[in-house]
């Protein structure tokens, strides 16, 4: 079993959008003006989904860093076991199902 991060892959085709938006550039047609247009929600949605895992990194990692600045913190006043700051915090950390995965269930 091999432990490799989880990336969240694109929902969208990007050359396919740069494609279409050349397109409608180059030969401004109805039909390729309407299919770059028609990219538009996609592109939206990707937006919305890449900003909400942005928003949950930064939890995680404010989190992480709380719990580590805490474990610095008691290390310095001599706590018996500062580390225990940061396994609690290790131990609430429930891993985030990515959006895509969300919406499949």
């Amino acid at each position: 079993m091999t432990n490799r991060p989880r990336i969240p892959r694109p929902t969208i085709d990007p050359e396919a959008v740069l494609a279409h938006l050349h397109a409608a550039r180059s030969r401004p047609t109805p039909a390729t003006v309407w299919t770059a247009a028609a990219d538009i929600p996609g592109l939206l949605t990707e937006i919305e989904r890449l900003a909400e895992l942005l928003s949950r990194a930064q939890w995680d990692f404010a989190d992480l860093l709380a719990a580590t600045r805490a474990t610095l913190g008691a290390d310095r006043e001599g706590e018996a076991d500062p580390l225990s700051y940061l396994r609690d915090a290790v131990a609430q950390h429930q891993p985030w199902p990515l959006p895509d995965e969300r919406q499949s269930e």
